[in-house]
């Protein structure tokens, strides 16, 4: 009986079934956490942009985590430095208009398809010319009343936020440059584009560099069952 024991728990083809379920069961957890983390909103620019130049049309992506309901709207909150009024709609989702708040602004309409991320572009009058590092804290709304807060910056504690805002990365002003105090729509209609400078830093490079530690993580522990499967397996052969 006792041997008969040992043969069912301990042969190599039980051991190997329950690492193969124990590695499944841990990969799916870790992919599961890396893909409510990865989606995520994205902002960037057709061209390499400048602080302290305009007017700027920024290009925002905002993924869809539902299959069942569509994305309805966004709200954003500016960086310092730009006025809610020195926005302007380029293009959104058929329907889609922008409104104006108090410190941003919020683009809604009818719902898009269930799984099809909202692909909007606004223009901005002026980039700040004091700062290279641009947030867009947006609240991202559902149909369902579900609303997501990409709204986390990187920070010491957490380098890597579980919900990021999107930030556009711009290359320094040019020396003297300053941020006017609000110009007028006609002002900037007239001053037409400044030259544009180094390339801006792909918000994508962010993702390559979570996807890859993820799959580490992933191979590790694939690894670390492997391992405890062997000893496990080699231990029950020794007492038997």
């Amino acid at each position: 009986m006792r041997n008969d024991y040992y043969c069912v728990i301990f042969s190599p083809t039980s051991i190997c079934r329950r690492g193969a379920v124990m590695a499944a069961s841990v990969v799916g957890l870790v992919l599961m956490s890396a893909g409510s983390a990865g989606a995520h909103i994205e902002v960037f620019t057709d061209a390499p942009v400048q602080a302290g130049t305009g007017p700027v049309t920024l290009h925002f992506m905002a993924e869809s985590e539902s299959q069942t309901v569509g994305i309805v709207s966004v709200k954003t909150q500016l960086p310092e430095g730009i006025a809610p009024g020195d926005v302007a709609l380029a293009s959104g989702p058929e329907g889609w208009a922008l409104t104006p708040t108090a410190d941003g602004f919020e683009l809604g309409g009818p719902p898009v398809a269930p799984g099809v991320d909202a692909e909007y572009s606004v223009t901005v009058a002026l980039l700040p010319a004091d700062s290279t590092e641009l947030p867009f804290k947006t609240l991202q709304r559902y149909a369902d009343g579900r609303e997501d807060a990409w709204i986390e910056l990187p920070s010491d504690a957490a380098p890597e936020p579980q919900m990021p805002a999107p930030v556009l990365t711009v290359t320094p002003a040019a020396p003297g440059a300053a941020t006017p105090s609000a110009p007028t729509a006609d002002e900037t209609a007239t001053s037409g584009s400044a030259d544009t400078a180094a390339p801006v830093e792909a918000s994508q490079s962010t993702d390559e560099e979570s996807n890859a530690g993820t799959i580490a993580l992933v191979a590790g522990l694939l690894v670390a069952v492997a391992i405890g499967a062997g000893v496990w397996f080699w231990r029950a052969r020794r007492s038997s």
